[in-house]
């Protein structure tokens, strides 16, 4: 079985385009690069990586790519374009040549309108996105999850993966906050085709999480979607705010330890390998 992390990031701070980045951070502040990752990568196992954006410029998506010539293990690259500007419709044509361009996410999460994906002036990214047959990462919260069900009702066509399973509020948890979260969930993965990333649970977690903070989560992605449309991700570096790869990786073993072997194989690598049609 071929593993792949679907999640993971590389940065440099110095480029100077993470605008979400806090100054001096101990842990986010610094260089990672595929140095850094290939220990942990190898300690569990794990043969390929999806590179995912964490600026919003074509640039970093451009220093992602050359990653990704330099580093065989990255099988696939998520990057971004500007979706207010039309004319970046050239862009994303231009990034759909390279073989490891596989898909685009816009950082929803840090939109301060929360129907900024509705707009009629963004409309055309979402059908040059799916003309080209590129992916969509869904980045957002569980307060976005009406709209996204909206946008992938209008454009069926687009291939989607809701990223960290949208951000449920893992560190405060309430009935109300999960019973709302959940049906989202739940109304996307009926309606719709999408895939969903188990990954992102420790960093909406409190300090010192357990297994049993994450399983409710978990267990109903893995209900709702089927292991067949989620895939795992670390989301490393950002997993390192509530501990290292190998914790999260663990954890999401023990999570999944009611699956049957060929399940298992979806969720961590199949499914990644299938959406995002990466060459393994």
């Amino acid at each position: 079985m071929v593993q792949i992390d679907a999640h993971q990031h590389y940065w440099n701070p110095a480029r100077g385009d993470y605008g979400w980045m806090p100054e001096d951070h101990p842990i986010l502040t610094r260089t990672y690069g595929p140095d850094d990752l290939r220990p942990h990568l190898d300690d569990a196992g794990i043969g390929h990586t999806v590179l995912v954006q964490a600026a919003e410029s074509v640039e970093e998506t451009e220093y992602m790519l050359g990653i990704a010539d330099a580093t065989p293990n990255v099988a696939g690259v998520v990057g971004w374009i500007d979706f207010e500007n039309p004319g970046h419709k050239a862009q994303l044509e231009r990034l759909a040549r390279h073989p490891k361009f596989k898909a685009v996410r816009p950082m929803i999460q840090d939109i301060p309108d929360d129907d900024w994906m509705l707009r009629d002036d963004v409309q055309w990214a979402y059908r040059a996105v799916s003309d080209l047959g590129l992916g969509f990462d869904a980045l957002g919260f569980p307060r976005h999850l009406d709209n996204f069900l909206t946008i992938l009702n209008r454009y069926p066509d687009m291939r989607v993966v809701v990223d960290h399973c949208m951000k449920p509020n893992i560190g405060e948890h309430s009935e109300r906050n999960f019973s709302h979260w959940a049906k989202g969930m739940e109304k996307i993965a009926a309606e719709t085709s999408a895939c969903c990333k188990l990954s992102g649970l420790t960093t909406e977690a409190a300090e010192g999480w357990t297994v049993d903070d994450l399983r409710p989560y978990a267990g109903h992605v893995l209900e709702v979607f089927g292991p067949a449309r989620v895939m795992w991700g670390s989301d490393w570096p950002v997993c390192r705010l509530r501990g290292e790869y190998g914790d999260w990786r663990q954890a999401a073993l023990t999570l999944t330890e009611g699956l049957s072997d060929a399940e298992k194989a979806r969720v961590f690598g199949g499914t990644a390998a299938e959406f995002y049609r990466l060459d393994v």
